[in-house]
């Protein structure tokens, strides 16, 4: 692996347990300035001091989340966009590039794939390019893939989501961000399948923090690598609290039920 790429997943991943705490915070674009993400500074703030591996923010947030003080926090950009606005929602369109994440001093790029989806073959030709001038910057590349499209039936099938992760495998990302299928068993299928760590979106919100704690190590359990997780994660009562927790899961190996035991104190 290129020294740079290593170097910058270094600033992503834990290094010692090679798992990842990322929460996405790139929803204004798609659907407005939701709850949880008023003030990007305060809400990094937040999870920094839980103990949150990264960020992901488009390029216009990075300015407003920078931090003069405290620890230390990943960045990534997200290169695609789109909006609830548009007759055509799944339909992920780049608006900035590798070079540019660069200067703003991302650690790692992300890009939006829906499979499935009328404009699937512009989406996979935008992955496979932005892979390719990733690699050669020496930048981690996260690739978000989801089944979407009237084809799909069901996007949490256990074959459905494998797909989505064999596809931004083989076009070249690093880390590989995909829904989680339900239980450890399925989950396996898609991690064995998969030579890049495979971390687990969060979708919309959830109905309890044990549901959500439950998910993610369930997750882990079956080889997965760590989260990507946002709403559930920024819009919580006590988002610092709830990373904590998360980081005790995630990298400490604790039950459900010492995780929860950390935000009741």
């Amino acid at each position: 692996m290129n020294t740079g790429k290593a170097l910058r997943l270094d600033r992503i991943f834990n290094r010692n347990t090679r798992r990842t705490i990322i929460v996405p915070m790139d929803h204004g674009v798609t659907v407005g300035p939701i709850k949880g993400l008023e003030d990007i500074r305060d809400i990094v703030t937040k999870l920094v001091n839980g103990g949150a591996n990264a960020g992901l923010v488009h390029k216009g947030c990075v300015a407003c989340g920078h931090r003069s003080e405290g620890k230390d926090f990943g960045l990534i950009v997200h290169l695609s966009a789109s909006t609830t606005l548009s007759p055509y929602p799944n339909r992920k369109a780049l608006v900035t590039t590798v070079e540019e994440a660069m200067r703003l001093g991302a650690d790692g790029v992300s890009v939006h794939v829906n499979i499935g989806d009328d404009n699937e073959s512009l989406m996979l030709e935008q992955l496979g390019r932005t892979a390719e001038r990733a690699d050669y910057w020496g930048m981690p590349l996260l690739a978000m893939v989801y089944a979407r499209g009237p084809k799909i039936k069901n996007e949490y099938a256990p074959d459905v989501v494998a797909h989505c992760a064999r596809v931004g495998m083989e076009l070249g990302a690093d880390v590989v961000k995909v829904n989680y299928t339900g239980d450890p068993d399925s989950f396996l299928r898609v991690t064995e399948s998969c030579c890049v760590p495979v971390v687990i979106a969060g979708g919309e919100k959830l109905d309890s923090t044990r549901d959500l704690l439950e998910m993610v190590k369930n997750s882990l359990m079956a080889g997965g690598a760590g989260l990507s997780i946002g709403r559930n994660v920024f819009q919580h009562e006590n988002p610092t609290r709830l990373v904590q927790a998360l980081n005790a899961v995630v990298h400490e190996s604790a039950s459900v039920d010492e995780a929860l035991h950390i935000l009741d104190n």
